[in-house]
């Protein structure tokens, strides 16, 4: 593969997949980063060949089949092409390869290929694992159960990152946000929102969106590329590390290294309260666009030996990328929540233009065959309220309609509009927002109103955006023309 093959490719092959060639997974990194210096760096850490010179190809041993080309060139989403492009991704931790992302066997392969045996390297993988993952530890110097000696070889070649903190904020109500920039400096946010019982933590997966819903602040921002695994997955990790919730103590378990005399590990540990008790895939972008990113995420978050949270405790929320909601269910097998905002293809189609090419009722069959979908596993609709567009006595009465009509398990969440600058549209009142559930309620469909949090620090739903640039009215349409006619 050519260097200019390389930088096109690099976001878009998903090396994790290519367990044919040992090598390559040595480059799992190469998912966010298109910078060949680095990828050498990468190369002579683990005794690889080197690259042929300026302007040859990648040894034989490193090639691989082509892949959509992702974020270099071209954004890529199911069937379609969106016009985005962005330079390459620096790595995090210059030569080294940060492990966040990598699955087990992924981190047992980068061992070996950095010169372990294949018996060490799935030992060391687990230990590794555990305190990665169960124990949010980013230091090797701190896993007592890995000989003293293997820890400065460990850290001279890997790293355990997180994002950076570029800005955190606090509301009134409790909620957090926090403004954060991955190795190539591209910015997303994440959100905290506590209550009596849970806490649930907002997480993004793109930085943009691809889709460009007209109340969505997020929808104003163009699709800057796709968010890897690893940054997915980082942000539950940095969430645990800001709110100190990681288990305390010393491991057990796993019993003394047999390589180490001095092993540190005296079998107490003890597993904290959580504070971070639910996810939601609702933050910054589409995550069915950018779906094995999202999915290789959420298996290492309800991987029992990891961050362990129960799929019954992760919601994802599609805008209704029908072609992949039955893959969604079959293949991570998380709650399901729907961004249906409207009850009406006119409405929907200025509101959610995604529904021009897939509508309502394609949407709604695609629910309804939606894998796990039933009485103890309600579908969720969430249902923007917005002033003399979507809050009619009729809207709710077709609302209620529609569900009864495919046979639907669900419950509508309806979120008052959340305010930002430049929108469009007006919330509706509390005395409207208050009718319309009650109509719903009536009819025996669960629709809650979902009190509004983190409006002050633009954290609530709908709200999230990292560009600080404020686009004139002319400049958000422009965009939302783009982006359709990438959507097709």
């Amino acid at each position: 593969m050519a260097r200019a093959d390389f930088l096109a490719a690099r976001g878009g092959c998903h090396l994790r997949n290519c367990d044919g060639d040992k090598n390559v997974l040595a480059l799992r990194n190469a998912e966010a980063n298109g910078n060949v210096a680095a990828v050498l760096g990468m190369l002579a850490a683990v005794d690889a060949p080197p690259l042929a010179q300026a302007g040859g190809d990648f040894p034989p041993q490193l090639r691989f089949p082509p892949f959509p080309p992702i974020c270099a060139a071209i954004m890529q989403i199911p069937g379609h092409i969106d016009p985005v492009t962005t330079g390459t991704v620096p790595l995090r931790g210059g030569n080294r390869i940060d492990l966040v992302g990598l699955t087990r066997d992924a981190i047992g392969g980068v061992l070996v290929e950095a010169g372990l045996d294949a018996k060490a390297a799935k030992l060391r993988a687990k230990q590794i694992w555990h305190w990665m993952y169960h124990r949010g530890v980013t230091d090797f110097e701190a896993m007592t159960d890995i000989a003293k000696t293997m820890r400065p070889w460990l850290t001279d070649r890997f790293i355990i990152g997180r994002p950076t903190v570029r800005e955190a904020q606090v509301s009134s109500d409790g909620t957090r946000k926090w403004l954060l920039a991955a190795a190539d400096g591209q910015e997303y946010e994440m959100v905290f929102i506590p209550d009596a019982d849970r806490g649930t933590l907002c997480v993004s997966s793109q930085v943009g969106c691809t889709l460009n819903c007209r109340f969505c602040h997020t929808g104003t921002m163009r699709l800057v590329r796709n968010l890897a695994a690893g940054e997915i997955v980082g942000q539950v990790m940095l969430a645990r590390d800001e709110l100190g919730e990681w288990p305390k103590g010393t491991m057990a378990g796993f019993g003394p290294d047999p390589e180490d005399d001095d092993d540190e590990e005296g079998g107490h540990y003890t597993s904290d309260g959580r504070i971070l008790t639910n996810i939601v895939m609702m933050g910054m972008g589409e995550p069915l666009y950018n779906f094995d990113e999202v999915k290789g995420a959420l298996k290492i978050v309800m991987d029992g030996d990891g961050l362990a949270l129960s799929r019954r405790r992760i919601t994802l929320s599609t805008s209704g990328v029908v072609p992949m909601m039955a893959r969604a269910g079959e293949e991570i097998g998380v709650n399901l929540a729907v961004s249906l905002h409207a009850v009406s293809k006119e409405v929907r189609d200025e509101i959610v233009p995604l529904n021009r090419k897939y509508g309502i009722d394609e949407l709604l069959k695609a629910c309804a065959d939606y894998p796990g979908a039933g009485n103890s596993r309600r579908i969720t609709f969430e249902y923007v309220m917005l002033k003399d567009k979507n809050d009619s006595d009729d809207d709710a009465r077709e609302l209620v309609r529609l569900i009864r009509e495919y046979g639907l398990h669900a419950k509508v969440n309806l979120i008052p509009f959340n305010p930002w600058p430049g929108a469009m549209y007006e919330c509706s009142s509390p005395e409207r927002v208050r009718a319309f559930s009650n109509l719903i309620f009536k009819a025996g469909i669960s629709a809650p109103v979902r009190t509004p949090r983190g409006r002050d620090i633009m954290a609530a739903c709908g709200q999230l955006k990292s560009a600080a640039t404020k686009p004139t009215r002319a400049e958000l349409d422009r965009i939302a023309e783009e982006k359709q006619v990438a959507l097709g």
